[in-house]
């Protein structure tokens, strides 16, 4: 046979191979979602780019379960927090334009702020290190409803009665949407524009991301919006549209698969502005003590199987979203869903998976049980960080360890990685477990494992009874119900709490409420610890 026809007959095999492959991978990807991809069900799109190009782009599931329209790629999503980067990007180009400076104390824009005896930079408060309580968390403990909350006025007095931060500005970080929140708000006053129209007319218009909006006007008609919706009972769905929702800064960008592309692209193209951008955007911030932070500007900086990413999810109401760049492989997964159980950040993880198969470097971790080390069951229990009053668990199962919602993967005989490829250490000492998460230069989770306590009804009576809080203007109360403390915040579902010292407990899971008594004994005070809003002061009310 010629040389020529047998080159042609390689050239055949090589395009059918690569034919097949592809299509036994796009069948791969269509399994990540096939739970959702009925209509009858709420779903993802999902958009999987390769080198500033879609090599995989497709819906799944239905936009309007009311309507029967299904899911697109230019369906329209509310993305939660992934709004921070798009809020970051705005302030960074102001300060390129000379409307504020990064270093510039936030009081400058917001007077309203009381002073907490430290400068809190608008760089600090974009790396999530200024201190401020989160908002969302200020409305919970106030017994408000954060949907029908809808008023930036009064977000911002709430945030101004509180008289103390989580942390000295720059000495931690602690994700916060106050940080974002207010960073609207300053560059509304600094460029005498609202964010919305700011980020349209330097980065929206200029990338062409023609379907992309801050939702700051809930009147507005967003056509190709998608419904939003929870799981209900024997597999039905609940909606909402959450159309009052209009807050900016922290949240509020509505945008497609297809938009998200452009924005994509641009962390490579670098097209916005004056240059400083993108640098900008990833670089970790840098706390008081010379640490680097795992967060840049509304960007998440992680690792994921031995390879570096960038990320940020999003959820409020029911939208889920998720976008996962890595940047060395100019490789990225855009999954937005509208459905509050869709996880979109694992979806994304096995999308990766399927698509960077060969190109994780060997690392030795798995999360699959190994022979001969520890049973990770030693290591699960529920662990309290005494300094910030955080509890987190681990439980075990089937061999594995789990946290956060996802089996860890195991380093060595006791240390496992994190959603983002950080370390978690346990060590024992004494007969005493501890737990540690180091994220790049810091330790962001030290705790000790705590048992089981039981307190009898005499002692759990002391604690019953009403407590306000001047800086929440709101009260909360405690009572004694089958031989438990039930806490109750307005409207919000009454929680058991749980004792876990003597005079500490935990709110199923949700945040810890430590008590303080006087010199007789006398219950008199709380402070309640949240993740994102620490030490909340309620006197107890005689």
């Amino acid at each position: 046979m010629p040389v020529f026809r047998l080159r042609v007959v390689f050239l055949a095999l090589v395009a059918q191979a690569s034919f097949l492959y592809a299509q036994d991978l796009a069948q791969r990807v269509d399994q990540v979602f096939a739970d959702l991809d009925h209509p009858h069900s709420p779903g993802c799109a999902l958009g999987v780019v390769r080198d500033g190009r879609f090599v995989r782009r497709k819906s799944y599931g239905e936009a309007s379960l009311e309507l029967g329209v299904p899911i697109s790629p230019r369906s329209v999503f509310y993305v939660g927090s992934i709004s921070k980067q798009f809020t970051a990007a705005s302030v960074v180009l102001a300060a390129e334009q000379g409307y504020l400076s990064l270093e510039d104390d936030v009081h400058k824009y917001i007077p309203e702020l009381p002073d907490y005896g430290h400068r809190i930079t608008l760089r600090q408060m974009l790396n999530q290190t200024s201190g401020f309580r989160d908002f969302f968390d200020l409305l919970y403990f106030s017994g408000l409803d954060a949907a029908s909350f809808n008023s930036p006025p009064a977000i911002l007095k709430l945030v101004a009665r509180q008289n103390e931060l989580n942390n000295t500005p720059g000495d931690e970080w602690i994700y916060s949407n106050t940080n974002y929140f207010l960073l609207g708000i300053v560059l509304e006053r600094a460029a005498k524009m609202p964010l919305s129209r700011f980020a349209a007319e330097n980065i929206f218009r200029p990338l062409s991301m023609t379907h992309t909006r801050f939702y700051d006007d809930a009147s507005v008609v967003v056509p190709g919006r998608v419904a939003a919706y929870d799981s209900g009972p024997n597999g039905s769905f609940r909606v909402d549209w959450s159309t009052t929702y209009a807050v900016v800064g922290g949240g509020g960008v509505m945008t497609t698969v297809d938009d998200l592309l452009a924005w994509d692209n641009n962390f490579y193209l670098n097209r916005l502005g004056k240059g400083t951008l993108v640098k900008e955007l990833q670089a970790p911030g840098i706390l008081n003590d010379g640490g680097r932070t795992v967060y840049g500007m509304g960007l998440f900086r992680g690792n994921y199987r031995g390879l570096p990413t960038i990320e940020h999810d999003g959820a409020l109401f029911g939208y889920r979203a998720d976008l996962l760049r890595f940047p060395e492989q100019k490789f990225s997964v855009i999954c937005l869903c509208n459905l509050a159980g869709a996880d979109p950040e694992d979806r994304a993880r096995q999308v990766a998976d399927l698509y960077l198969n060969g190109q994780f470097p060997p690392s030795g971790a798995s999360a699959s049980p190994a022979g001969g080390l520890p049973d990770p069951a030693i290591f699960a229990g529920r662990y309290l960080d005494q300094r910030s009053h955080t509890i987190d668990s681990f439980t075990a199962k089937d061999g594995l360890l789990w946290a956060w919602g996802s089996a860890l993967r195991r380093k060595t005989a006791n240390q496992f990685y994190d959603h983002f490829g950080d370390i978690v250490t346990f060590t024992s000492s004494h007969g005493q477990m501890s737990a540690a998460l180091d994220v790049n230069d810091n330790t962001y989770f030290a705790g000790q494992r705590i048992s089981d306590i039981h307190l009898d009804e005499s002692k759990l009576r002391a604690f019953t009874g009403n407590y306000r809080s001047r800086e929440l203007d709101g009260t909360l109360d405690i009572s004694l119900e089958k031989g438990k403390l039930v806490l109750r915040i307005g409207a919000n579902s009454p929680l058991a709490l749980n004792p876990i010292a003597q005079n500490e407990f935990e709110a199923e899971g949700s945040f810890s409420i430590l008590f303080f008594r006087d010199e007789n004994g006398r219950v008199t005070s709380l402070r309640a610890f949240s993740p994102s809003a620490r030490g909340l002061a309620f006197d107890r009310v005689h």
